[in-house]
C-alpha cells in the first residue's frame, strides 16, 4: 500500500492529510465516496511529477515541447475521427486481452493514412522499449492533446485503460457529432448566400450594362429602381476590383489581430454580446468545458489538474481568464463555484450548481448535469436556427431578385403605357 498526502475540500473548509491506497486514482474514489473534493494529491515524501512532463525514453530522445513532435511519414493530415476511431479499437483490443503492442501493430496495419500509420509505429516503438504508452503519446501533442494523454495515464495507473479509452471516444464522439450538426445546419443557408450573391453580382456586371443602351435610346426618363441599378452597377465596375482589395485588406487586418491578445479579448466579448447569438455561443462553451471537465474528474484526476487541462478547450478569451482566476482562488482554499458566480458570464445556474457539487463532495455529478442541460438548449437552438435560417435566405435572396427584374423591367411597362 502507498500512502498519498492530500489537500480537499469537505465542504466550505479546507483540509489535509494522509490516505493509503494501491494508487493514486482508488485514494481520489476513496476520498469521493467520503464526501471529500481532492484539489491536490501527491505521494508522502515525493514531489508530484508535473502532468506534462515527459521521462526519457529508453534510447530515445527526451520529451519534446508542446506544439512539437517528431518527424513522421506521409504527407497526410491527421484527422480527429481517425484518433477517435484508434481510440474505440485500441479499447475493444484491449478488452479482448489483446496486448497493447499487438494492438497497436493491428491498428497500425489497418490505417490508410501513411502520417498515422508512422505516428502509431514510433509508438509501438517506444512502447516496446520500455516506455510507457502515455509517455509515448506525449511526443505528438497534435494528434493527442493534453486531455487525451491525461485519460490515459489515469487509466494507466489505474489498470483500466480500456475503459478511460472508451471514455475518451465517446467524449470525442460527442463532440464531433456536435461539430458536424453545427456544420449541417450552415451549408444549406451558406450555399445559398454564395449562389444568391453569384446571381446578384452577374446580374449588375452583365446583365445590367447591355440593357443600359435600351434604356438610353428610349428617350424618357427613367424610374428612381431602375436608376438606382444602374448606378449600382456602374459603380461595381468602376470601383469593383479597388473594393474587392478593400475587402481582402480588411479580413488580412483582421486575422492579424485576432492573433494577439487584445485581438482575441475584444472579439470574445464582442461575440457574447451579439444579440441571440451570444447566448447561444456561451452555452455551447459552457457545455464542452463543463463535459471536459466532468469526465477528467471521474477519471480520476484532482480538480486543479482537472481545470487546467480543461481551459484550452475553449475559444472565448473572456471565459478562459475568468476560469484562471477561479483556478488560482480554488488552488488558495477558495470556492471554485463562488468565484464563477462572481463573474457576470458565468450563468447562475452552473455556478449554483457546482457549488452544490462542491460541497457534497459530487462534483462530477453536477458539472454532468450542466453539460447535459447546455447541450440540450444548443441542440434546440440549432435545430430552431437551421428551420428559420433557410425559409429567411430564400425570402431575402427572392426580395432582392425579384427587386432587380421589375426595376429592369419598369421603362418597358412605362413605354407601352405611353404607346396605348
Amino acid at each position: 500500500m502507498l500512502t498519498f498526502k492530500y489537500r480537499a475540500k469537505k465542504g466550505p473548509d479546507i483540509i489535509e492529510g494522509t490516505i493509503e491506497a494501491r494508487s493514486e486514482r482508488e485514494a481520489l474514489e476513496r476520498l469521493g465516496q467520503s464526501g471529500i473534493l481532492p484539489i491536490r494529491i501527491e505521494l508522502k515524501d515525493e514531489p508530484p511529477a508535473p502532468l506534462v512532463q515527459q521521462k526519457p525514453l529508453p534510447g530515445k530522445t527526451t520529451a519534446l515541447p508542446w506544439g512539437a513532435g517528431p518527424a513522421v511519414g506521409g504527407t497526410g493530415r491527421i484527422r480527429a475521427k481517425e484518433v477517435t476511431l484508434f481510440s474505440r479499437e485500441l479499447a475493444s483490443l484491449l478488452k479482448s486481452g489483446v496486448a497493447i503492442l499487438r494492438s497497436i501493430n493491428i491498428i497500425s496495419e489497418q490505417s490508410e493514412n501513411k502520417s498515422f500509420k508512422a505516428v502509431l509505429s514510433h509508438i509501438h516503438s517506444n512502447v516496446k522499449d520500455g516506455a510507457s504508452f502515455s509517455a509515448s503519446l506525449l511526443q505528438y501533442p497534435r494528434v493527442f492533446p493534453p486531455l487525451y494523454i491525461a485519460m490515459v495515464r489515469a487509466g494507466e495507473d489505474s489498470g483500466a485503460l480500456p475503459q478511460a479509452l472508451l471514455r475518451i471516444t465517446e467524449y470525442r464522439a460527442r463532440q464531433e457529432e456536435t461539430l458536424s450538426r453545427f456544420r449541417m445546419a450552415l451549408a444549406y443557408p451558406a450555399l445559398m448566400a454564395v449562389v444568391g450573391i453569384g446571381t446578384i453580382v452577374f446580374m449588375f456586371l452583365f446583365v445590367m450594362p447591355r440593357l443600359m443602351g435600351m434604356y438610353t435610346n428610349l428617350g424618357q426618363d427613367l424610374p428612381l429602381p431602375t436608376q438606382m441599378l444602374i448606378s449600382i452597377s456602374n459603380g461595381l465596375k468602376q470601383n469593383g476590383p479597388l473594393g474587392l482589395l478593400g475587402l481582402l485588406l480588411a479580413i488580412a487586418i483582421m486575422k492579424r489581430q485576432l492573433k494577439t491578445g487584445a485581438g482575441r479579448l475584444s472579439w470574445s466579448i464582442l461575440t457574447l454580446r451579439l444579440p441571440l447569438l451570444g447566448k447561444f455561443i456561451l452555452k455551447a462553451e459552457l457545455a464542452r468545458f463543463s463535459r471536459t471537465l466532468e469526465l477528467l474528474l471521474e477519471n480520476g484526476i484532482t480538480i486543479l489538474k482537472a481545470i487546467d487541462i480543461s481551459i484550452p478547450v475553449l475559444d472565448n478569451e473572456v471565459l478562459k481568464n475568468q476560469l484562471k482566476e477561479s483556478y488560482k482562488s480554488l488552488e488558495q482554499g477558495g470556492s471554485f463555484g463562488m468565484s464563477l458566480k462572481n463573474s457576470k458570464f458565468f450563468p447562475a445556474f452552473m455556478s449554483n450548481l457546482i457549488i452544490v457539487g462542491e460541497e457534497s463532495g459530487k462534483l462530477d455529478d453536477a458539472l454532468a448535469e450542466v453539460a447535459d442541460s447546455y447541450e440540450r438548449d444548443t441542440d434546440e437552438a440549432m435545430k430552431i436556427m437551421s428551420s428559420l435560417l433557410e425559409p429567411l435566405m430564400i425570402l431575402g435572396m427572392g426580395l432582392i431578385v425579384g427587386f432587380m427584374v421589375i426595376a429592369m423591367l419598369l421603362p418597358i411597362f412605362e413605354l407601352n403605357v405611353m404607346a396605348r
